[in-house]
């Protein structure tokens, strides 16, 4: 779409170097000035600030320089007009933090792509807050993306999810994950599509109203599909059958308010010298006080409460239960990174 206030802003900026090199290239032919000379009387015409002549002018120089005035002065008024108009709109401020918002994107890597941030999308941003995970936000509205509590550093591109385009300044190529959050499925079925083409080894998790959709997302490529409406209604069936169950794992899994509780945590992050060691060998109970309270195999294969001689291989991953300080000597224990 075309901008007006930027072609106005190109205009100025030819009409500027056009009288800048017109004034120059008179004041070499005219006076017989050096460049840099012809160039400092131009710059100090133009700007009608007011310092002496390089030389004494001879007569046509005067009526040059006169000529240059006239004309020079309206197309600096004309460029000063462009400038209080981006300046009084805002949009030399949001160009300004457009242009911020697009250095932080591309230093980013291994970080999370949120599309859409309605309900569940700002959800998503807080664990991933909470656990210190870089991620970008794409959402067409605005007012969504601010004012929120705990939000408000956000990296933010105001687009729409399902265009390549955006997903491309989203910088999904680098990133390790993708939520599609958008309430429409046909939306978050072209997002899951066009994603995972840009990026073949990237985890898709995606937003789904009818069930019908679950399996058109899977063949689409989404790893997971989640219905927010069936969590809802079982987690709150399950508030009424086993309540204090639910509340516990809630603290534990959902509430960041408590700290970090349980992690995931992949046996390659651990030192070469624990691979191939048991659960007993570890002995990460008594060094963190945390415990291991299920695996998942390098065959993908699930276990509750591994037994203590269920060896580490690589590619699979524990899950850990512990307080945030334990957690937190769990990582320097083992000198592990998530």
């Amino acid at each position: 779409m075309f901008n007006p206030i930027k072609g106005k802003t190109a205009i100025v900026l030819f009409l500027l170097l056009l009288f800048l090199g017109i004034g120059t290239t008179g004041y070499m032919f005219i006076e017989q000035y050096s460049f840099v000379d012809a160039m400092y009387m131009t710059v100090i015409t133009l700007s009608t600030v007011g310092f002496g002549e390089v030389n004494q002018l001879s007569e046509n120089g005067r009526i040059f320089t006169i000529l240059l005035i006239l004309s020079g002065v309206g197309v600096l008024a004309y460029a000063a007009s462009i400038f209080a108009e981006e300046l009084i709109s805002g949009k030399l401020m949001n160009r300004y933090k457009k242009r911020n918002v697009e250095k932080k994107i591309k230093k980013l890597e291994n970080h999370v792509v949120i599309c859409g941030f309605g309900r569940n999308g700002r959800q998503a941003a807080r664990k991933l807050v909470t656990y210190k995970k870089p991620f970008v936000v794409i959402e067409k509205n605005v007012d969504r993306v601010i004012n929120h509590k705990g939000l408000e550093n956000v990296i933010f591109i105001e687009g729409d999810g399902t265009q390549d385009n955006i997903l491309m300044d989203a910088q999904v190529e680098s990133a390790t994950a993708l939520i599609a959050a958008l309430p429409s499925d046909a939306d978050n079925l072209f997002i899951v599509l066009s994603a995972r083409q840009l990026n073949s080894k990237l985890r898709i998790i995606s937003r789904a109203s009818d069930r019908a959709s679950i399996k058109k997302l899977k063949i689409a490529g989404a790893n997971n599909v989640i219905m927010p409406d069936k969590i809802g209604g079982e987690h709150m069936a399950s508030l009424i059958v086993t309540p204090d169950l639910v509340e516990f794992l809630d603290k534990i899994s959902v509430d960041s308010s408590v700290g970090i509780n349980m992690i995931e945590v992949a046996i390659d992050e651990f030192n070469e010298k624990f691979i191939g060691k048991t659960i007993k060998e570890l002995e990460m109970r008594s060094k963190t006080g945390c415990t291991i309270i299920g695996l998942k195999s390098d065959q993908n294969d699930y276990q509750i409460n591994p037994e203590y001689d269920t060896v580490l291989k690589p590619g699979s991953h524990f899950i850990v239960l512990g307080r945030p300080e334990q957690i937190a000597k769990l990582k320097s224990e083992y000198g592990i990174n998530f």
